[in-house]
């Protein structure tokens, strides 16, 4: 099973490097990148898992909607994307669940925080995709964490996919920078040795944001907006023609406990 990922949240990212991003441009350019990628799904249609932040959602009702309309699944994101405390599991969840009616049981942390799992687990959440089981300098070392998914007390981990070799990431910046064949190979690799892929993306990935006012690094956008719609659209008709199938993380989740 292929579980496609997409943490929706406002595009704060500028403001970690210094750079200037007014809080409608956040929203406006992840919520065009949304609307490009719910395009792609539906043209394949295949089914993903949207783990959205309460501000994102607040703000993109109509598309939260059309999401959930369009048979994919919303999960937690917490409630802002650089501010977090541990009440806010809770919240959001709830928040979520009372916008949308709609059960909420997953939870990515933002910027894949670790957090406390115990907290995780009173906050109502059954699993949790918020480990990078790799070494990213400045971010985490995870390289003694399962690779593939484990319960931790009543809640499922499902670390984000990588190579069973070396541990390579397949996360959204390997996709962005890697060779579209190579980072085939690795998605085909981890397949066959996990039976599962677990990849995430975000929304501004799909949107234009090379803008020198946002003092982002080439390699957060390089092959990004109109060109990261193309690279994604050929990796989905790609899996499709293996006949990989498509799931959510609930639809997942109830198949390895069955």
């Amino acid at each position: 099973m292929v579980l496609l990922s997409f943490d929706i949240e406002e595009f704060d990212m500028p403001l970690e490097y210094k750079g200037e991003i007014s809080f409608d441009k956040q929203i406006s350019i992840s919520q065009n990148g949304l609307e490009n990628i719910l395009n792609v799904l539906k043209k394949h249609k295949v089914k993903a898992t949207f783990f959205s932040t309460v501000v994102f959602a607040e703000n993109s009702k109509d598309l939260i909607k059309r999401l959930l309309s369009e048979g994919h699944e919303l999960a937690s994101h917490t409630w802002f994307h650089s501010e977090f405390e541990e009440k806010h599991l809770q919240e959001s969840r709830e928040r979520l669940e009372e916008l949308f009616s709609v059960k909420v049981t997953g939870l990515r942390m933002p910027r894949m925080m670790p957090v406390d799992e115990k907290a995780v687990e009173n906050a109502g959440y059954s699993y949790n995709s918020s480990i990078n089981p790799t070494f990213l300098p400045g971010r985490y070392n995870n390289l003694k964490v399962s690779r593939t998914y484990f319960k931790e007390g009543n809640v499922m981990q499902v670390p984000a996919s990588v190579s069973p070799n070396f541990r390579i990431p397949l996360f959204w910046l390997s996709f962005h920078n890697f060779p579209l064949f190579f980072y085939k190979k690795l998605a085909s690799d981890t397949l066959k040795k996990d039976s599962y892929l677990n990849v995430y993306f975000h929304p501004w990935e799909f949107s234009e944001i090379k803008d020198e006012a946002f003092k982002l690094p080439g390699f957060t956008v390089k092959n990004s907006g109109k060109d990261m719609v193309e690279r994604f659209d050929e990796f989905i008709g790609w899996l499709k023609s293996k006949n990989y199938i498509f799931g959510t993380f609930q639809e997942f989740q109830k198949q390895i406990t069955l």
